[in-house]
């Protein structure tokens, strides 16, 4: 049997295994362990003894992969990023952002809820993680919003939805991820994420404040505060703002050169709200919780990027992915459909896996086909499909797909952060959570129509960069 025959059996397999229940990181090290096996033992006449030497090289090699990626110091930006988000959170940050937010945004149609979208942002760019986003204002937001006669789905949809924008505001986990395994420049993906996150949160606060007006019963405005108010709400919210800027100046400093690396950027920032959660009179008990959880998150990301390797790696012992982009650039459809169909594939997938999984099992083939199609890693922007280099192009597209995991983490059926935001409430059903989520469909339909349209908005960032 040919290698690629191999490795679409043994792809196919591990989507069973996903289907009926099997954690993506049991999945993918199991079939990528069994592929190169059946790979070392193919053609030689099912001899036991070549079996059992093909079984131990294809452990040796298993076992060399997850230590030989996981050792890389960008994988280390993860669990600062993932501590930063749950330090904030014994800080009263997130608190203080959602105070801020309110009394300078609150006297808009559907306010509360749109001060919710740019708190979430807020906190979004001082925590990596989506999940930590939705639960943590789903105790602050909802609340404060069905004190005042919000429809309750709705108050659910928005938190469930303004959570997701923590995957693409830097610091994000998974762009981070996405950078380690297309092999490109963390930095410069996380500088790329910035306007499209923005741009992302200003549509959701429109699509609110559109559903306010027509709907008049569903988020009424709150006014009231005083402009000495409104100033006073600020200090209190600083902080993000100071950890902000130092990520942006380790990763890009538009007045020389950068102060040093996106970890030591992660690391000083995850020191300085530690710092301020000190000062706030953040206790023992509560460090612990914070570090327990990080560390809980960051061992289930390394272990399905452990398994994943495995099976990339097998994946390019049958050089799957060299096939997929020779049957791709073949089409006789344009680039730019054929791109689109990728992105409506990951909406149908997403429906049915998480978020890291899918992006991790999927990269390694999908990613070499999109770059074949622009015209190859060193095509110059002149000579390429899409009209940018094929550095550009890789972040372009990581974005996109970046952006596709963000509408994966509300979509039914297993959209995790509709399933935190109903955990964390007791008078909410994940199905209210989904209802209220449906109108945010429109929202990442539009946002992503725009990226694919427009994508100077995600690549004015990153060329400054250089």
């Amino acid at each position: 049997m040919d290698e690629i025959t191999i490795g679409l059996w043994v792809t196919g397999g591990m989507l069973v295994m996903v289907v009926l229940g099997m954690r993506v990181a049991f999945a993918a090290a199991m079939a990528g362990l069994v592929g190169l096996v059946w790979l070392r033992w193919n053609g030689f006449d099912y001899d036991p003894d070549r079996l059992w030497k093909s079984i131990e090289i294809s452990v040796k090699i298993a076992g060399q992969v997850p230590h030989s990626k996981v050792s890389s110091q960008a994988l280390s930006l993860i669990p600062t990023f993932i501590l930063i988000g749950y330090l904030a959170y014994y800080a009263k940050l997130t608190t203080a952002l959602f105070e801020a937010a309110k009394r300078w945004i609150a006297w808009v149609p559907g306010g509360l809820a749109v001060s919710t979208i740019f708190a979430t942002a807020g906190f979004a760019a001082v925590s990596g993680a989506s999940v930590a986003t939705a639960a943590v204002f789903a105790r602050i937001a909802i609340p404060e919003m069905l004190k005042i006669g919000y429809n309750k789905q709705f108050a659910a949809g928005v938190v469930a939805a303004g959570g997701t924008l923590a995957s693409l505001i830097p610091p994000s986990a998974i762009l981070v991820i996405y950078a380690i395994i297309v092999e490109q420049d963390v930095g410069k993906l996380l500088l790329a994420g910035f306007i499209p996150g923005a741009f992302s949160a200003v549509v959701y606060a429109l699509l609110i404040i559109g559903i306010a007006v027509v709907f008049k019963n569903v988020g009424p405005p709150v006014s009231g505060f005083t402009w000495r108010e409104r100033f006073v709400s600020l200090p209190p919210a600083l902080p993000i703002v100071a950890v902000v800027v130092i990520i942006i100046f380790f990763v890009y400093n538009p007045f020389g050169d950068a102060w040093g690396t996106p970890t030591e950027g992660g690391a000083v920032g995850a020191f300085i709200v530690f710092l301020m959660a000190l000062y706030r009179g953040m206790r023992w008990g509560q460090l612990k919780e914070a570090l327990l959880e990080t560390a809980k998150l960051t061992v289930m990301i390394f272990t399905i990027i452990w398994g994943v390797l495995i099976y990339v790696r097998f994946l390019g012992f049958a050089d799957l992915p060299g096939a997929f982009s020779d049957w791709i650039t073949s089409l006789e459809m344009s680039p730019m459909l054929i791109l689109v169909c990728i992105l409506l594939a990951y909406a149908v997938l997403g429906m049915f896996m998480d978020a890291i999984g899918m992006l991790l099992l999927t990269l390694p083939v999908v990613y070499p086909a999109v770059m074949a199609l622009n015209g190859g890693e060193t095509v110059a922007a002149a000579d390429s499909a899409f009209g940018m280099s094929g550095t550009m192009c890789a972040i372009w597209f990581g974005i996109l797909v970046v952006k596709m995991a963000e509408f994966c983490l509300i979509t039914p059926p297993i959209g995790l952060n509709c399933f935190v935001v109903a955990g964390v409430r007791d008078d909410l059903t994940v199905q209210d959570v989904f209802k209220g989520v449906t109108p945010f469909f429109i929202a990442d339909g539009l946002t992503i129509a725009m990226l694919v349209a427009f994508p100077s908005i995600v690549l004015w960032l990153p060329s400054l960069a250089g």
